[in-house]
């Protein structure tokens, strides 16, 4: 790889930090360690070819364009957690996976799809996740952190906000849901 294939990918790379929280390539290999998948099963879940996927993981390709795959992203990463707190079997996870790849995105995903606490309501990382995804939709990460700026002096808690939410790990996110409840 030259000198310019490994700066694109580097950008890539970055981008995706920007987006989804981590490198993609990271990501994806959380997910096919934790729900116990290869590549090509990922892949199918997803709705991506399996080159898409690849793509993806190396940096060659930066963003995920579909945005019903993003949600599928976010989903296997609620299940995947939800596997390693042992709230789910692992054949509740393969039965979710296929809910999950028939899912076409939106917010109308059933209650076994969907994260949700035991009183049937959506968890906190999962509005986190919502909020997150909305505003990466809308603009991306460094026009978020520029809004932010401009807003900054005149309504610090916005441009806080459209910086944690908008460009943001979700951890941080959820941490700042949190304090800001009641």
């Amino acid at each position: 790889m030259d000198a310019a294939q490994q700066e694109a990918t580097a950008r890539a790379r970055e981008l995706q930090r920007n987006w989804y929280g981590e490198p993609l390539g990271a990501l994806f290999r959380k997910l096919i360690d934790d729900l116990g998948l290869n590549q090509a099963r990922l892949a199918g879940v997803l709705g991506l070819s399996a080159p898409m996927l690849s793509q993806l993981m190396s940096g060659q390709r930066a963003k995920i364009g579909n945005p019903a795959v993003v949600q599928r992203v976010q989903l296997l990463q609620d299940l995947a957690g939800q596997v390693a707190d042992g709230s789910v079997s692992a054949a509740e996870a393969t039965e979710r996976m296929e809910e999950i790849k028939k899912s076409q995105g939106g917010s109308v995903l059933s209650n076994t799809t969907q994260t949700t606490s035991s009183s049937g309501a959506p968890t906190v990382k999962r509005v986190v996740r919502e909020i997150q995804s909305l505003l990466r939709s809308v603009a991306a990460a460094g026009d978020i952190i520029e809004a932010a700026d401009t807003l900054a002096s005149s309504h610090p808690e916005l441009a806080e906000f459209l910086r944690v939410y908008g460009a943001g790990r979700t951890s941080d996110a959820v941490a700042h849901y949190q304090s800001h409840q009641n």
